[in-house]
């Protein structure tokens, strides 16, 4: 009996195997990186996701919208709502990623996309991959980035979560051995490790950050995250003006919350579970996940998101127009400046920091006792209507 299940369990392995040798052997191909300034118009494709997403999204891209008038009028941005990417299609065909959204997916340069529901345990849907790590493989978006700027505590952080491998690229492809026995797989490869590495390295010398900080729990999980911290070693030898550590993760959750020392740290570069972790964490300084918004950076495509889940009760006790279009709106900062539109995205990321750290003349409950959605965009725009707004932005600056 015994050598049953070992049977079944190596041959399931095997598999694994076969399918991430595949993978490596794909990212040893190189692709050329997307010239946004080449394309006319630049596609943004917007993708309201499950729960509040379709509302959050929506206002996200009516800012976007105001603030890209010019171009959209002349042709060189066009706008594309993208439906279908919902718990309930993707249960209906039994599939993270519908086949046709998917299509449509590919037809953007960029989207932007709302939060989606992930069915686990006593959920009424199937056993679905996560439509996000989903994504993620299927458009090759191997560099989660995420900033957290709090200027009243000194702290300005970009995590680099490599987003395609580690602990949730095989969440759907762990096995029950026995009754008692369940396996799960972590997976790194060099390839994989050295573009997201590369990306922090390249981004903290392209904007003069001194110092670049390896997250992993190498001393325990020794071959998979010993691999990206050696590799990390590596590529920090091609920039000898960039300063480099390396922290264990349970100890670096709580050094974020030390206030000696967390203003020491920079861009922060490590495997993908440790990145969901100390970003969400992080993310509670600005605010709240709520408040944060996330890139998804590939060479041909690239994703931007909200960091919170897709809050179903809201939906269900009919509070979804109450919910927080922060993240989002922010991920629509990281957007434009991909795309080029730095100076659009400056205003917007001004007016974000006005209204819900400086100011806050409105403030989000997720109940009517709170903003709507639609009024907290409306104050955003009204924000970087104001002639003053860079003046009150510059005075709450350190």
């Amino acid at each position: 009996m015994m050598d049953k299940h070992i049977d079944k369990a190596t041959v399931h392995f095997q598999n694994v195997l076969q399918d991430q040798l595949a993978r490596v052997n794909r990212m040893s191909t190189r692709e050329e990186q997307t010239d946004y300034g080449a394309l006319a118009p630049i596609i943004v494709g917007i993708i309201g996701g499950d729960g509040i997403g379709p509302f959050i999204a929506a206002e996200a891209q009516r800012v976007l919208e105001n603030l890209l008038q010019g171009p959209l009028d002349t042709g060189k941005i066009a706008f594309r709502v993208i439906e279908g990417l919902t718990i309930e299609k993707r249960a209906e065909v039994a599939q993270a990623i519908p086949d046709d959204v998917l299509e449509e997916i590919k037809k953007c340069h960029v989207t932007l996309k709302g939060p989606t529901t992930t069915p686990r345990e006593g959920d009424p849907w199937p056993n679905l991959e996560s439509a996000n790590v989903a994504l993620r493989k299927e458009l090759d978006l191997f560099a989660n980035v995420r900033p957290v700027c709090v200027p009243n505590e000194g702290i300005d952080w970009v995590f680099f979560r490599e987003n395609t491998e580690g602990a949730y690229a095989l969440g759907s492809s762990g096995i029950d051995v026995t009754d008692d026995l369940a396996l799960d797989f972590t997976v790194t490869s060099t390839q994989g490790s050295e573009r997201l590495l590369r990306l922090a390295f390249e981004y903290a010398n392209k904007n003069n950050i001194n110092k670049v900080t390896l997250v992993t729990k190498a001393n325990v999980v020794k071959t998979t995250d010993g691999k990206f911290l050696k590799i990390g070693y590596e590529i920090a030898k091609e920039y000898p003006a960039i300063e480099v550590d390396d922290w264990y993760i349970d100890i670096m959750t709580a050094k974020l919350i030390d206030p000696k020392r967390r203003t020491q740290f920079r861009v922060m570069a490590m495997p993908n579970l440790y990145g969901d972790i100390l970003s969400d964490e992080a993310a509670e300084f600005q605010g709240g996940v709520g408040t944060a918004g996330s890139a998804n950076i590939g060479k041909k495509y690239a994703m931007f998101e909200a960091i919170h889940g897709s809050a179903p009760r809201m939906v269900d006790e009919g509070r979804a127009q109450y919910a927080d279009p922060s993240s989002m709106v922010r991920a629509g900062v990281m957007l434009l400046r991909h795309i080029g539109y730095g100076e659009q995205g400056k205003k917007l990321e001004m007016a974000l920091d006005i209204t819900g750290q400086f100011e806050k003349k409105l403030v989000m409950t997720g109940r009517e006792e709170g903003a709507s959605s639609k009024e907290f965009c409306d104050y955003i725009l009204e924000t970087i209507d104001d002639p003053e707004m860079e003046q009150k932005w510059k005075s709450h600056q350190p």
